[in-house]
């Protein structure tokens, strides 16, 4: 059997999906009704060093706010007499997981594939690499995170005509816009003009929006109304397009050169996202029905592909081998 494993390690969570060959097939040492699950991304180690993910003790700390190793003073550790960055304790979060799914450590049949953000440098892409090398897993495959968005878009919706793809990710503590080429002809980088970042929209962003408008309601207000919550989520979205419209600016595009919209992230749930998306860009917008799993989806699919490639090529290349024994044998005589 052959399996892939594919990780989205976020900010806030840590998603984890697979993808088998086989229809109903769990990973190696799961029965059956296990699910891949999410993860606070979080870490606490024991007095032994050993790492455990997605816990929040009452005592005791745990380091929490390290994923994105752009920011300036992410967090960093030392357990025993090692001294972890942030790239090794994302490396950390990676292999634990992983762990947990397979039930052991990485075994043959199984191939892994983690996403990083686009707007990573190629030393921060280094960074990651290294780390996920030094903790055992460096048959990782390493994939940009709006490009496993396109490949569970070409999974579940495909085959894609060539064109571009505009992925919008609005997660829980920033809004990440990119463009990819997508369909026959796409270049093994995909990626169009520069990936943009914005912490000002987002699950965080929009709860902050929240706790002033409550503020302004004064003392006697105990909560918002829905259909505040919802203008106010409307408005918010909205003025997201402002980093949306930049993006195609800097292509040297527009909306009309765009195919289509996808929009993941665990804080695109909500149906005002995908309606102002719709009504503003004039393009068709597609999201899952959980869309903070479409990411490490489509690196599932992503790894699962690559082995099954590299399988057939083994087989073809055996295939050659013998037919040319034989040929010699038959030569021979």
């Amino acid at each position: 059997m052959v399996f892939g494993v594919g990780l989205s390690i976020g900010t806030i969570n840590t998603v984890c999906s697979t993808a088998s060959d086989r229809v109903g097939k769990y990973p190696p040492g799961r029965r059956r009704g296990w699910t891949p699950d999410t993860w606070r991304t979080t870490l606490t180690f024991d007095s032994s060093g050993t790492a455990r993910v997605g816990r929040i003790p009452k005592h005791g700390r745990v380091i929490t706010e390290f994923a994105d190793l752009t920011q300036l003073g992410a967090p960093t550790a030392r357990v025993g007499h090692r001294a972890l960055t942030a790239a090794d304790l994302v490396a950390t979060v990676a292999y634990s997981v992983i762990e947990e799914v397979l039930g052991k450590a990485p075994a043959a049949g199984a191939a892994i594939t983690v996403t990083y953000p686009a707007g990573y440098s190629e030393d921060r892409v280094t960074d990651l690499r290294t780390a996920l090398d030094g903790v055992g897993l460096g048959q990782a495959t390493l994939l940009a995170e709006p490009v496993a968005a396109a490949i569970w878009l070409a999974a579940e919706h495909g085959p894609l005509t060539p064109g571009l793809l505009l992925v919008y990710d609005l997660g829980g503590s920033g809004l990440d816009v990119t463009l990819v080429r997508v369909g026959a002809g796409a270049s093994s980088n995909p990626i169009v003009g520069e990936p943009l970042h914005s912490i000002e929209y987002g699950g965080r962003a929009f709860g902050s929006l929240l706790a002033q408008q409550l503020k302004r309601k004064g003392a006697a207000a105990a909560r918002i109304s829905d259909a505040d919550a919802s203008e106010l989520r409307t408005r918010h979205v909205r003025k997201s397009l402002e980093l949306v419209y930049k993006c195609l600016r800097i292509a040297d595009v527009t909306m009309a050169d765009v195919d289509r919209v996808l929009v993941v992230g665990g804080a695109a749930r909500p149906h005002e996202v995908t309606e102002v998306l719709e009504a503003e860009l004039a393009r068709p917008v597609i999201v899952a029905s959980d869309p903070e799993r479409t990411i490490a989806e489509g690196a599932a699919i992503s790894a699962r592909d690559a082995l099954l490639a590299e399988d057939a090529a083994t087989h073809r290349h055996s295939g050659f081998s013998l037919f040319r024994r034989r040929m010699a044998r038959v030569a021979a005589i």
